[in-house]
């Protein structure tokens, strides 16, 4: 990874949902180890006004606490409400921006080499509340997965703090979560 942007990758993230109270999040958001977390600001299907406003607490949270912010989305939008970089598809061009994307399989590990990402949310490790059903990788996919990731790779899916000495046992630099960090 180069160190294009202004602040380091951190090892924990804060990933918001609309499924969970936004007063759960941004409590969460506050108990973020300063300097060193990083929050990854959702909520897809909640209405333009306000989705910004709820980034707006979330961004004063981040600045007091020296947290990294990324807004889901396109970098464009991410520049324009005063992100840290974003979440999501497309190529980095380059500068301080912070670009992270989700990654699932090998074809999407291809996708982020190609845009050029500062940090992959590998997920899920294991079963998730947030995809009731769907199939986690496991200790065994997910360490091949990670181990062919070039930047910081962050667990994501069914990860509390008690699985942080598994992780760089499987080729992740940290973890990400909604329910370990909020539950």
């Amino acid at each position: 990874m180069t160190r294009r942007h202004r602040k380091s990758v951190p090892t924990t993230w804060l990933m918001t949902d609309e499924r969970v109270d936004a007063a759960a999040l941004l409590a969460a958001a506050a108990r973020l180890p300063k300097g060193r977390g990083g929050i990854v600001f959702r909520h897809y299907r909640t209405a333009a006004a306000e989705r910004r406003a709820l980034f707006l607490r979330f961004r004063a949270i981040a600045r007091r606490r020296r947290l990294v912010l990324l807004l889901a989305g396109s970098a464009r939008r991410a520049m324009v409400w005063g992100a840290d970089g974003w979440h999501g598809p497309g190529r980095h061009q380059g500068g301080k921006w912070l670009h992270g994307m989700a990654v699932h399989d090998a074809r999407e590990v291809v996708a982020a080499r190609r845009a050029r990402a500062d940090v992959v949310f590998l997920s899920p490790l294991f079963p998730t509340r947030s995809h009731p059903g769907g199939r986690a990788l496991g200790r065994v996919r997910f360490s091949a997965l990670a181990r062919g990731i070039d930047v910081p790779v962050m667990a994501l899916g069914g990860v509390r703090a008690s699985h942080r000495r598994l992780l760089p046992t499987i080729g992740a630099a940290g973890w990400a979560a909604i329910d370990g960090l909020t539950g």
